[in-house]
């Protein structure tokens, strides 16, 4: 989907990123900035919707690999990297002209072979945006592709859009209503179990092609909030679950809340340590034939104030455990090479 207005956009710095910045890089600067312009934080500010509006453009081109590398080669042209030449080897430049960097791209090697040339003395000059159709394909250039054949009707351009989603719409699946450039709106079902950061393609929906040939897509990009008690861990959920001294110790029957809002009931069994999960089986992001499950690691809870007969206790408990190490195999382990 590359567009000829990239000569003029420097998504690197709209985004903030150096032009070797990697994924991560790119992804944690686009949230950041994404957070400060969202239009849900500025409402009525036209200037933050259309920087909002930017740094999602920017973000879907950088994050995608293959769109980087279009816009790169495109940037290095309008930064002077490819030159124009006044025709032969003798001409003003000499090697490493614009024809050169075509003749690459589309075979030719180093000083020989087949060269694709491109002279500025007379007859029809090439025109740029049909150079790109040849070079990215549909939907780069005009309805005709390089060099003046003709490609048929042109498919309409794709566009990127972004949408938010609590993490229970994203466990369970939502349907969202999404305003377009034009006044009008759009409203798709998300599935269940999308993640954040994932990218759905909703055929048809983008730019109106010419008449004979199909509309765009519009690729749209979901954030999921955070959810202040579960996590995820691929199609499992994951909730910490206190239990206090005496339950871990004694074992118990305890109550889990499940993202649906019910509770389920847990065994804890006696002589449980903080930091083991327990798995309820099927309560985990929703998908058909096998769901996920509910990982609920447990937390043991230690008690900040004691009774005198519950210090008793604990001192009598710490007697009866006196020559017991818990550190020992630590210490043994963190000695071998």
């Amino acid at each position: 989907m590359a567009s000829q207005d990239w000569f003029e956009k420097d998504f690197y710095a709209i985004l903030g990123v150096p032009h070797d910045a990697d994924e991560a890089a790119v992804k944690k600067a686009y949230r950041k900035l994404a957070r400060k312009h969202h239009p849900d934080q500025n409402p009525g500010d036209a200037a933050a919707e259309q920087r909002f509006k930017d740094i999602g453009e920017a973000n879907s081109v950088l994050s995608d690999p293959e769109q980087r590398r279009e816009y790169d080669a495109i940037r290095q042209m309008a930064r002077g990297g490819a030159r124009f030449t006044a025709g032969g080897p003798g001409g003003p430049g000499g090697a490493g002209g614009f024809e050169d960097v075509f003749s690459s791209m589309f075979g030719g090697g180093g000083g020989g072979g087949q060269r694709v040339r491109f002279s500025t003395g007379g007859g029809a000059q090439p025109n740029l945006e049909d150079i790109l159709g040849g070079m990215f394909g549909p939907g780069a250039g005009p309805a005709y592709g390089g060099f003046g054949a003709p490609a048929g009707p042109r498919r309409g351009q794709d566009v990127s859009a972004r949408t938010t989603l609590s993490f229970r719409d994203a466990v369970e699946g939502a349907t969202v209503t999404l305003s377009t450039g034009d006044g009008g709106h759009i409203t798709t079902r998300i599935p269940a179990g999308v993640k954040d950061g994932q990218k759905i393609r909703l055929r048809g929906k983008g730019e109106p092609g010419e008449p004979g040939a199909p509309d765009g897509d519009l690729i749209l990009t979901v954030s999921v909030e955070e959810h202040p008690a579960f996590g995820r861990d691929g199609d499992n959920l994951t909730v910490d679950l206190p239990v206090t001294f005496a339950e871990a110790a004694l074992g118990a029957t305890v109550s889990v809340p499940t993202l649906e809002g019910s509770a389920v009931k847990v065994r804890i069994p006696a002589g449980t340590p903080s930091g083991r999960v327990l798995r309820v089986k099927g309560r985990g992001v929703p998908r058909k034939g096998k769901p996920g499950d509910l990982l609920a690691r447990v937390n043991v809870v230690v008690p900040q104030r004691l009774s005198d007969e519950a210090r008793a206790a604990v001192e009598t408990l710490r007697t009866e455990d006196d020559g017991h190490d818990p550190r020992a195999e630590l210490f043994a382990r963190a000695a071998q090479r």
